[in-house]
C-alpha cells in the first residue's frame, strides 16, 4: 500500500549532525564511496571545456601567424588545466558519501571539513544519470522548507537547480546498485512500492514481489511521490 509522504514528519536536513559525521551504533551502513576523479574534473571543474577553449585559442593564433601568442596560450592551458585537476583530485581525497538505512551522509571539505546528514525521509526523488559505463550521478529531491544551500553543498549539487538545490553524489561507481540501495533504504523507512525499471528489479509491495507494467517517468530518474514508488530509467 502506498504511503503519502506529504503526512509523513521527518527531520529537516542539516549540515550539523553528530560530530565526525560518523554514523551511530543504531545505524546500519549500507555503502559508503568516493567520486570518479577523472569524471569529477570533467563535470564539475569543466576541464574538458577549458581545454577546448584554449584549445581554439591557439588554433587562432597560429592560424594568424603569431606563434608566442600561441605559446603564451599554451602555457596558460596547461597551468589551468593542472589547477583544476589538482582540485578535482583533492575534493574526491577530502570527499566521502556514507548511506546508511536511516540518512545519507556527505563528508567534504578541502579547507574545512563539512558534514551534511541528509535523512531518507526528506528524500522525495532520486535521478540516475549515467556517466558511462558503470558511473553516474545521484541527484536527490528533498521535500519541506529548510532547504540546503548550492554554496555548502556544491561540487556534490545537481547544476543549475537554483532555487531547490538537490544534493547528488556525483560519479559514483556501481552507480545503479547505488541507486537501488537508496531506493531500497528510502522504502524500508516508508513501505511504498517499488519500480526500479533502471536496475531491472521486481515490484515491491508490502513484502510481496509481483510484476507492475513500468509507469513512465522523467528519463534518467528514480522517484517517489505520495501515490507512486520508485521509477527509473539509466540516461
Amino acid at each position: 500500500m502506498a504511503v503519502n509522504l506529504s503526512n509523513q514528519q521527518a527531520p529537516e536536513p542539516s549540515a550539523d549532525g553528530d560530530p565526525m559525521g560518523t554514523p551511530t551504533e543504531q545505524e546500519t551502513v549500507l555503502w559508503q564511496g568516493k567520486p570518479d576523479t577523472a569524471i569529477l574534473a570533467r563535470k564539475a571543474f569543466h576541464t574538458r571545456k577549458v581545454s577546448l577553449y584554449f584549445a581554439v585559442l591557439i588554433a587562432a593564433s597560429l592560424a594568424f601567424g603569431n606563434v608566442q601568442a600561441a605559446i603564451v596560450c599554451t602555457v596558460l592551458g596547461l597551468t589551468a588545466l593542472l589547477i583544476l585537476q589538482g582540485l578535482a583530485w583533492l575534493s574526491v581525497r577530502t570527499t566521502l558519501y556514507i548511506l546508511t538505512d536511516m540518512r545519507l551522509i556527505i563528508r567534504k571539505g578541502m579547507a574545512i571539513e563539512t558534514r551534511i546528514n541528509i535523512p531518507l525521509k526528506q528524500v522525495s526523488a532520486a535521478h540516475l544519470h549515467m556517466q558511462g559505463k558503470d558511473r553516474g550521478d545521484i541527484a536527490m529531491e528533498l521535500h519541506g522548507d529548510r532547504l540546503l544551500g548550492i554554496m555548502l553543498l556544491w561540487p556534490h549539487v545537481r547544476p543549475w537547480k537554483i532555487n531547490r538545490p538537490q544534493p547528488m553524489l556525483r560519479a559514483v561507481p556501481d552507480a545503479q546498485n547505488v541507486a537501488r540501495m537508496l531506493s531500497d533504504a528510502c522504502a524500508a523507512i516508508n513501505p511504498i512500492e517499488q519500480n526500479l525499471t533502471a536496475i531491472n528489479e521486481p515490484s515491491v509491495q508490502s513484502g510481496q514481489k509481483k510484476n507492475v507494467p513500468p509507469a513512465r517517468p522523467e528519463k534518467g530518474s528514480v522517484q517517489r511521490g505520495p501515490d507512486r514508488g520508485f521509477e527509473g530509467a539509466p540516461a
